[in-house]
């Protein structure tokens, strides 16, 4: 997903005119803003063009919610039929909105609001655009903390639900835990996709998606644009990488169905993305436009498990990639727009017939072929639902409404994909339940026995790849006094952060004497000759990696400790694949994120509290030889 997508607004439609006699959906007595005021638990028989809801105001059950009667095929079909053609555009997108409340945000979010989308609010989003689902991020101040964002996600369905056929709103973010995560702390942040294929338990990729779906449902957010289900056997990758479970397309087809299961037992969609797989590729999409050259024989065999299995385990949605794959389609369109791809192979061959999502449509790799007008369209030619995140809402939405206009898309095809996103939203109770309450979230996000099980599952995920001489564990009698140096990159969401901090935290509370001292990704000369005299008298040094190529100065300053005599641990806070570049270490672990729960297990590993039990899920090549492998799939140490 990109982090920010900007754009033109355009020409704002007008309003759609509301019905003489306009069904009534309001929810009696819906909750407030106001996290003093929980929701009232009172219900009311909501008739919408004859589909019967029943809206209970407590919804934070850890359990998917029975579809509410009339929410069949045959109700929501009755609904679609009563539907504008405004309405039936609006429920195709899920867009993006500033601020930290569906009705009062800050001038700030408010001023970026009017920028890029031509409205002040969520609530005047969803009021001119109808737009079926909205999705949150960190930096467009959604998700603060829990109780501002339940409040924002009742805001948000209060608005929608008040309007003349008004539906509930699907909202969703990308949390993949590890590296990308939307709602940090003081909710359950766990070990990411190749932490978790380090760890190699379905059991424990099971259970930190059940968790993490329980929590993200207590918060008002139904779709989650995880599991990832890319398989990384590309070590150059730039966009997927730790975001994977792995190399082994068996292994991440396993781990991607456990937590299929996970989420959407708590109730939650899962999404498999990027079909049709974005593993093999050195150029990031958010910014180029990838070419996967696999053949159709390679793709069969290393990209299409994951996928496969992700449906035959009932996946509710799946993510298109902005890839070319010219073996599946050699017309050189992206996936996203590609016919071929989406209903050709998704749909016809894969037997999928459940939400298909875009990956944002602001990323280069969809636009760099067809305009911002043009690719909602093709991509609802192709065969898509979703339409994520559009540069400009405006121009999109008006393209689809102009191409039903002209004739270029039937209103029938709109009904398919619409039939699709009602049905997920029926499945995900949201006509029944679309509220969540404070207590809700009180009892669920964060808690003492979520924190401890993501704690745990980190630690069997730590691998340790080198222990020359038995170095580790330290020892509090040899190695007291340590200097934890190196790569500080900015924090993951909602995570403390910086890692050498962090890190030198941990092992003061394990019992050492640690002092911090970042180097930054690229130490400059200054920095490596701070941190060797930092060095001296030390007992060992900790340095965190992020990256580390042959031209790249953490190699210099890994080398420049090392010659220091002193003990140098290593721990990879990213890529797995530095070690290849430093061998001199004493001794080398890989974390597989930067993320507190990562590195807390880390420093406990380092300290000998627990053992490391992970295992390689992606091979390491020689950095002068890359078709030989230093250390394989499965490789990993332990005491």
């Amino acid at each position: 997903m990109r982090d920010s997508s900007t754009g033109s607004t355009g020409n704002t439609p007008k309003p759609t005119d509301p019905p003489a006699n306009p069904p009534t959906n309001r929810p009696t007595n819906p909750p407030t803003n106001s996290p003093s005021r929980r929701p009232s638990r009172r219900t009311v028989l909501a008739a919408t063009a004859g589909v019967t809801a029943t809206l209970a105001l407590d919804a934070t059950s850890a359990d998917a919610a029975a579809p509410a009667p009339g929410t069949d095929d045959k109700g929501l079909r009755a609904l679609i039929s009563r539907m504008t053609l405004e309405e039936k555009v609006g429920q195709l997108f899920v867009m993006r909105v500033y601020g930290h409340s569906a009705t009062a945000p800050d001038q700030a979010d408010i001023d970026a609001n009017l920028k890029e989308i031509g409205v002040r609010t969520a609530a005047e989003l969803i009021a001119r655009y109808h737009v079926g689902g909205i999705i949150y991020f960190a930096w467009a101040h959604n998700t603060r903390d829990p109780h501002q964002i339940a409040d924002l996600s009742n805001g948000i369905q209060r608005a929608s639900l008040g309007l003349p056929r008004g539906l509930p709103v699907l909202i969703s973010t990308d949390q993949e835990h590890g590296i990308v995560a939307r709602v940090g702390k003081p909710a359950t942040l766990f070990p990411g996709a190749m932490a978790l294929g380090a760890g190699g338990s379905r059991s424990d990729a099971r259970a930190a998606a059940r968790i993490g779906g329980a929590e993200l449902r207590a918060l008002g957010i139904r779709q989650d644009f995880a599991p990832v289900a890319d398989v990384n056997v590309n070590p150059a990758n730039p966009v997927i990488g730790v975001r994977s479970f792995g190399a082994d397309p068996e292994a991440v087809a396993g781990m991607v169905v456990a937590q299929v299961g996970g989420y959407q037992g708590s109730g939650v969609a899962a999404t498999a993305k990027h079909f049709p797989g974005h593993g093999d590729t050195t150029e990031d999409s958010h910014y180029g436009f990838p070419e996967i050259k696999h053949t159709l024989e390679q793709w069969t065999r290393l990209d299409a498990p994951p996928f496969r299995a992700a449906i035959r385990a009932g996946i509710d949605s799946i993510m298109t990639a902005h890839i070319m794959v010219p073996a599946l389609d050699p017309s050189g369109d992206p996936a996203t727009l590609s016919r071929p791809i989406l209903t050709g192979i998704l749909r016809e061959e894969l037997g999928y017939d459940g939400v298909v999502v875009t990956d944002s449509l602001g990323m280069q790799g969809v636009r760099t072929k067809y305009g911002d007008d043009r690719v909602p369209v093709l991509a609802l030619k192709a065969g898509v639902d979703q339409l994520l995140n559009p540069p400009s809402l405006d121009i999109a939405w008006n393209a689809v409404l102009n191409a039903v206009r002209n004739g270029e898309l039937t209103e029938a095809r709109l009904d398919e994909s619409i039939l699709r996103v009602l049905r997920l939203k029926a499945k995900l109770g949201l006509f029944q339940k679309p509220y969540v309450s404070q207590d809700g979230v009180d009892r669920v996000v964060g808690g003492d026995a979520h924190l401890a099980t993501a704690d745990r599952i980190a630690e069997r995920t730590t691998t340790l790849l080198v222990n020359n001489q038995r170095l580790l564990p330290l020892s509090r009698r040899t190695h007291r006094n340590v200097l934890v140096v190196g790569a500080d990159p900015a924090s993951p969401s909602g995570t403390t952060g910086p890692p050498t901090t962090v890190l030198a935290t941990a092992l003061t509370e394990l019992g050492f004497t640690a002092t911090a001292l970042s180097t930054g990704t690229a130490p400059s000369q200054t920095a490596i000759d701070r941190a060797v005299a930092a060095a001296e008298g030390k007992d060992a040094v900790v340095v965190g990696t992020y990256n580390v190529t042959a031209a790249n100065s953490q190699k210099t300053l890994v080398d420049a400790l090392v010659a220091t005599g002193v003990p140098v641990v290593a721990i990879a806070i990213r890529n797995p694949y530095d070690v290849a570049q430093l061998p001199g270490v004493g001794a080398y672990l890989a974390s597989y994120s930067w993320t507190d729960v990562e590195l807390r297990a880390a420093a406990r590993v380092v300290a000998g509290h627990v053992a490391p039990r992970g295992r390689l899920p992606v091979p390491v090549q020689y950095s002068d030889d890359p078709a030989q492998v230093l250390y394989p799939v499965g490789h990993g140490l332990t005491y």
